[in-house]
């Protein structure tokens, strides 16, 4: 069982429409807001806190191999352990897929308590009402704005509140049904994509390699203040925003792109890094192009 709330958080995790490894690394920004409260319980009867840390981090990482379509099933294991097999199950929209194998490290469980499902199909991999965009913020906050919308529009103050605490699915009194999820087939979904030229293709990947090597820095940064690293961390924020819109033809992007230039050449100089100039006129440069490109495309 779990709320809307915690659901609204674990669904950027299921949002890919791809299964690779990559995808165990997409996990919900406000995760961890809500997911202590299903492990106080372990608190209050005396569960050692080293064994609970022991414990959540082989499960997490156990997690990790599971997400490939490069493995098959695995013979007699599949009675026990928790198989790329059975969590390709668990990542599927085809409606007899659906919540099912939410097992992390032994299937037992799943067996134990009829949410088993053996792969018997290829599974269409999202959402069932896919996200079609590239936006980090939008993919970490859209399910809330759902659930908003929906607690608005409740006509009975008592399922304004409930709507945040009910099991996924739940409607308030009044608000129509969603409709039932729809059959699909890896032959007939129509994955979200977006074509744009090879000019604009390489400076969004460029941009994100140096995105990537920044966050790095940042989350490998020792003896620096909190206060010191939320510049970069938002200026992360803005660069992933960016470029997802840089692939959705967004038409603010060119303006938001010497912007990000803009503030790039003043979190350098705050750093005291003295090629802040260099740095800061190459990235116009770029982002000028991006203008440029834009307008004769």
């Amino acid at each position: 069982w779990s709320s809307d709330v915690c659901s609204s958080d674990l669904i950027v995790h299921h949002q890919s429409e791809e299964y690779t490894l990559a995808v165990a690394l997409r996990q919900g920004t406000f995760q961890a807001l809500f997911s202590w409260v299903f492990y106080l319980p372990l608190a209050w009867i005396g569960f050692p806190p080293l064994w609970f840390v022991s414990m959540s981090a082989f499960n997490t990482l156990y997690q990790f191999w599971i997400h490939t379509r490069a493995i098959g099933k695995l013979g007699w294991l599949e009675y026990v352990i928790n198989t790329p097999s059975h969590h390709r199950v668990h990542h599927g929209r085809n409606p007899r897929y659906l919540d099912k194998n939410h097992a992390g490290t032994l299937i037992i469980w799943d067996r134990m308590f009829g949410t088993f499902q053996e792969e018997d199909e290829e599974p269409v991999y999202g959402i069932t009402r896919p996200l079609s965009s590239w936006n980090p913020i939008w993919a970490n906050l859209h399910e809330f704005v759902e659930l908003w919308e929906d607690a608005v529009a409740a006509p009975y103050w008592v399922d304004k509140i409930k709507i945040w605490f009910m099991p996924p699915g739940w409607r308030p009194r009044g608000i129509p049904l969603r409709p039932p999820a729809p059959e699909v087939t890896p032959e007939t979904v129509v994955k979200y994509d977006a074509r744009v030229p090879a000019g604009l293709s390489a400076y969004a990947s460029t941009q994100f390699v140096l995105t990537l090597l920044l966050s790095v820095g940042v989350l490998a940064a020792k003896g620096v203040s909190t206060a010191a690293l939320v510049g970069p961390a938002a200026y992360i924020v803005w660069s992933l925003t960016n470029l997802g819109a840089v692939f959705e033809r967004k038409p603010w992007v060119p303006v938001s792109e010497v912007l990000r230039t803009v503030a790039l050449c003043t979190l350098a100089a705050a750093y005291g890094y003295r090629w802040s100039s260099a740095v800061g006129t190459a990235a116009l440069i770029a982002s000028l192009t991006v203008e440029i490109g834009r307008a004769h495309v």
